[in-house]
């Protein structure tokens, strides 16, 4: 039983627990300094706090409109550029270059210059989880469709397919498998893009409030806004994965 892979998921929790009280014991010692590592307690406290006075509403509302939006516009455009450069060479020469380019250096770097051209609301936060899922997205799909067997394509085009009927049963089940494969990681990215994003510049968001503990030295809130994060970005990761499965039973 103890190495059941049923029970994965009961080792993780004990593993964590254990984790959490050594922690609360080594604080509760003085062997930890609180200002650098705050008791869970103390971190538990902070969160219940957040929410206690309502004030973690509106900062919420601002990170997962601007992930959530910049994560929906990157995996649009994302899709018609890399199947539009996928199955037209000379716009490939244009688009893939300048992909090329901005996967190569950290994106999260755009952020002062989004908020120089697009002010510290909203926009600049959505520009750039944007920038980080479109680029992630495209190479997703340009690569999804560049691997397809090209016995299959040429076996279509004998049978007298036409070019939407490649697009539609060979290079789109092909996309979506690869879509849905780095949906995760997209998420990640698109939050990631937010909260940078508040760190920078914002009256409001979480990343805004990591900035706020940040200068104020309070760690137990610093910890506690990780942890929702965290906690946030996993339950999306979940409904990711049973997308995945239920879009891709076919597979």
């Amino acid at each position: 039983m103890l190495l059941d892979p049923r029970y994965v998921w009961l080792r993780q929790l004990a593993a964590v627990a254990v984790l959490l009280a050594v922690w609360e014991a080594a604080g509760r010692a003085d062997m930890l300094n609180p200002m650098y590592a705050p008791n869970p307690s103390r971190v538990g406290a902070a969160l219940v706090d957040l929410f206690a006075d309502g004030r973690i509403w509106p900062h919420l509302d601002a990170t997962f409109t601007a992930a959530l939006g910049g994560l929906a516009l990157g995996i649009a455009v994302g899709i018609i550029l890399g199947v539009v450069a996928a199955l037209v060479p000379a716009i490939a020469e244009l688009i893939e270059p300048v992909m090329s380019v901005l996967n190569a250096i950290p994106r999260v770097i755009l952020a002062p210059l989004f908020v120089i051209w697009l002010g510290i609301g909203l926009a600049s936060k959505v520009a750039l989880s944007f920038i980080l899922v479109a680029v992630l997205i495209f190479f997703t799909v340009f690569s999804g469709i560049r691997q397809v067997d090209r016995r299959l394509v040429e076996r279509v085009i004998t049978l007298g397919g036409s070019r939407w009927s490649l697009v539609r049963h060979v290079y789109l089940p092909s996309v979506a498998a690869w879509v849905l494969g780095n949906l995760k990681i997209a998420v990640g990215f698109a939050f990631t893009g937010a909260c940078v994003g508040e760190f920078v510049a914002a009256t409001r968001g979480l990343g805004y409030l990591l900035s706020f503990a940040q200068s104020t030295y309070n760690a137990a809130l610093m910890f506690a806004l990780i942890f929702l994060v965290l906690v946030v970005v996993l339950l999306i990761f979940a409904i990711a994965g049973y997308l995945e499965k239920y879009l891709l039973r076919w597979n």
